[in-house]
């Protein structure tokens, strides 16, 4: 059973930064593909950063060079940073992965950006 935990949302001023984390249990980050969706009032969940298991990422067109994803495998941790946030940028980010052709995904932490 894998357990995904998100950490580090909050309020941030437009141009501020935040740093969101993602622990996991059950489940090696080095070993699965582990993604951050995100999900803003009256929108579809949407893709924001995936990091694959040879390391290689990719990024919405949105938050390239904005947002970096990154792992911490003796941590066991899905880092997501994020610089220069927009108010667009609010929503409530969750952390997923894949593991065994089941769908995990973490309860969330909300990112709100005032203008």
């Amino acid at each position: 059973q894998v357990q995904l935990v998100e950490s580090g949302g909050g309020l941030v001023q437009a141009g501020g930064s935040l740093r969101l984390s993602c622990a996991a249990s059950g489940s090696a980050v080095s070993k699965n593909t582990f993604g951050w969706f995100r999900q803003a009032p009256g929108k579809q969940r949407e893709l924001v950063a995936i990091i694959y298991i040879g390391g290689t990422t990719d990024y919405a067109e949105s938050v390239k060079g904005r947002f970096t994803i990154s792992r911490d495998n003796a941590e066991n941790t899905v880092d997501l940073q994020l610089n220069s946030l927009k108010p667009e940028d609010t929503a409530v980010y969750y952390c997923y992965t894949r593991a065994q052709a089941v769908n995990y995904w973490g309860q969330g932490t909300q990112v709100t950006v005032s203008s």
